[in-house]
């Protein structure tokens, strides 16, 4: 099941642990025992998270007793026929420059426009997005970065040795994963180059509630909950081999520092 939704087993025991999607049963060996509900659930879950909710959001919409599997098919058909539209319509579009291009070597601005156009809402070659983070010691920085930090678990991929050589973490809408360190691509952990090179920034429901459970568990803290000039509420603190987070929630708009004009900064300020 966890392979036909492209997720981990892990992130199906992740989804088990945080009452998201628990499965019907259990063996006798204590092996997740399915059943057809739980696929229709497993089916809600992933056309909400390809909308971009969070794993508390799914939990909320799930709760939704208006929710029907028949309407939910034919919203999913419709997008579809949507993609397919916008596919036949790019293709003809290229067919027609195609032909008008007998003894011309470019096609009109306006033609190369809308085909540039088009070409962006139909085949977006970006589709996903996955953070990396490097490491010495994948495993404890896994159980740190769960522990400390709140991610949810996710899959450590072991060697024929049992060391760990690729790790994954649960973090809101995507996954990060953590990488060791390789002589090979110059990949070196903040702990080995004594400095952090790049900071991983998150937001959370509650930058503060999310300060405190870090300091509980021991975080070194950067500095402490502020609101920044840029509308976001965020603190800062280290992982345990020095890499820089920043966790992090938007202001609301009554609660933004009010801007300067133009102009107004004092020379050598900016």
């Amino acid at each position: 099941m966890a392979k036909a939704a492209g997720l981990t087993v892990r992130a199906l025991h992740h989804y088990d642990q945080i009452g998201l999607l628990k499965p019907s049963s259990r063996s006798g060996a204590g092996h997740r025992l399915y059943v057809d509900a739980d696929l229709d659930r497993l089916y809600r879950i992933c056309l909400l998270r390809r909308l971009g909710l969070s794993l508390a959001e799914v939990a909320t919409a799930l709760d939704d007793r208006r929710w029907a599997l028949r309407p939910a098919m034919a919203r999913h058909i419709a997008e579809l026929d949507q993609r397919l539209e916008a596919a036949a319509q790019l293709r003809g579009l290229l067919a027609r420059l195609q032909a008008g291009l007998d003894g011309v070597r470019t096609p009109p601005v306006e033609d190369m426009l809308e085909l540039l156009e088009a070409m962006t809402t139909t085949e977006g070659t970006l589709t996903q997005r996955i953070s990396i983070a490097v490491y010495v010691d994948l495993e404890a920085a896994h159980d740190f970065l769960v522990r400390v930090f709140g991610f949810g678990p996710g899959e450590l991929a072991r060697d024929e040795h049992g060391k760990v050589v690729h790790g994954e973490i649960q973090a809101g809408d995507g996954v990060i994963w953590l990488h060791p360190e390789s002589s090979a691509f110059g990949l070196v952990s903040p702990r080995t180059v004594g400095a952090a090179t790049s900071c991983m920034a998150v937001i959370v429901d509650d930058v503060d509630a999310h300060y405190r459970h870090a300091v509980a568990e021991g975080a070194e803290i950067e500095y402490q909950p502020v609101d920044r000039p840029y509308g976001f509420r965020e603190y800062s603190a280290r992982d345990c081999e020095g890499g820089l987070w920043s966790f992090m929630k938007p202001l609301a708009e009554a609660d933004r520092a009010p801007t300067r004009p133009e102009g107004s900064e004092q020379s050598g300020n900016r």
